[in-house]
């Protein structure tokens, strides 16, 4: 196959790339919602998946992502576009089923790339049983590819990011300072196992975290992906009526991404984010550089999950043995003056 640089024909990387959280809102503003009993969940309330009920035992889930390359490599950017698409049914507490190819390729592409690109989509949704019956393709001089992703869960089982509640423990799936290392791949400042490290991360499914989570009494969850850590996390506090307190320490970040933030090497992404979320946050004494990194946008990032306290050991030991990095990351809180607060 010959030698191609994806990156290079993209002017952002993944999730980096979708619209701020703050722009997207007001996009949105003024579109009139048509009222039906069965939509459970529409865009309206900012969750990760729209859901349907079809009848007492099942809901439908569905969503869609697709996104330029975040890797140079046809087959891991497939891989890392499928995984990134499923994660929003995972979210919700569901099981992805079937899915759709959403495909944009330059026309002087060559086709072994493309099919690259697509096989590495394929089997990574193969890896989550999911079957991928179709789609659409367009030719567009930056390429892009993601997937349409429907789901079924039980209507009453559905996981939101809007109930958390105080008292509840928030759990984490994947480290942190995927969208820094992108960054620094693309000025070519990543060293080769580094790369393959966030490859894995980001190509890795969260299909295990929701398997485990949905057989303990979790009352909330969201994937992190383009609002950052702090972005999303404000979207489950603000849609709850609720305060999270966050500790610092037992977030796990990538070290190189934080040495990276702390040279200023940083994604147009968490800058976004930032503004979209820093007025309900109280950094504390928290240095610029990890709240650059909390804020720095993720592709295909882990689940956060509000788990009540009496479950909250339980599921984090099973989560240990497989997930990439669980961690304890805080606390629910009655509402304060914040949403946020760092410590």
């Amino acid at each position: 196959m010959p030698d191609i640089k994806l990156t290079k024909l993209a002017n952002c990387a993944g999730c980096g790339a979708k619209v701020g959280a703050g722009e997207l809102a007001k996009l949105l503003e003024g579109i009139q919602t048509h009222h039906d009993d069965r939509l459970l969940v529409g865009f309206d309330k900012s969750d990760d998946a729209c859901v349907y009920q079809l009848n007492d035992e099942l809901a439908l889930v569905q969503t869609v992502d697709f996104f330029p390359p975040i890797v140079d490599d046809p087959y891991t950017f497939g891989q890392i576009a499928a995984a990134n698409a499923l994660s929003d049914i995972y979210a919700m507490g569901g099981e992805p089923r079937l899915a759709l190819n959403l495909l944009c390729v330059p026309e002087d592409m060559p086709k072994e790339h493309v099919h690259a690109i697509l096989r590495g989509g394929y089997d990574k949704a193969y890896e989550a049983n999911t079957i991928i019956t179709g789609g659409h393709s367009i030719f567009d001089p930056e390429p892009k590819y993601g997937l349409a992703v429907t789901g079924f869960v039980h209507p009453e089982k559905i996981i939101q990011n809007s109930g958390a509640k105080p008292g509840d423990v928030l759990l984490f799936t994947k480290p942190l300072g995927l969208g820094i290392l992108t960054t620094a791949a693309r000025a070519g400042c990543l060293l080769p196992q580094t790369q393959k490290y966030a490859n894995k991360l980001m190509s890795t499914l969260n299909k295990s975290a929701r398997d485990t989570m949905i057989n303990f009494n979790v009352h909330a969850c969201t994937d992190v992906t383009g609002f950052g850590f702090l972005g999303h996390l404000y979207e489950m506090a603000n849609s709850a009526n609720v305060s999270m307190e966050i500790d610092t320490d037992g977030v796990s970040i990538i070290p190189e991404a934080l040495e990276f933030a702390r040279e200023g090497l940083l994604p147009a992404g968490m800058y976004r984010n930032r503004s979209y979320a820093q007025h309900a946050v109280g950094a504390g004494k928290i240095s610029e550089a990890t709240q650059d990194v909390l804020y720095d946008p993720q592709t295909s990032g882990g689940l956060i999950i509000a788990v009540s306290p009496e479950h909250a050991g339980e599921l984090f030991e099973r989560l240990r043995e497989v997930v990439p990095a669980a961690q304890k990351i805080g606390i629910v809180t009655d509402k304060k003056e914040l949403s946020i607060y760092l410590k």
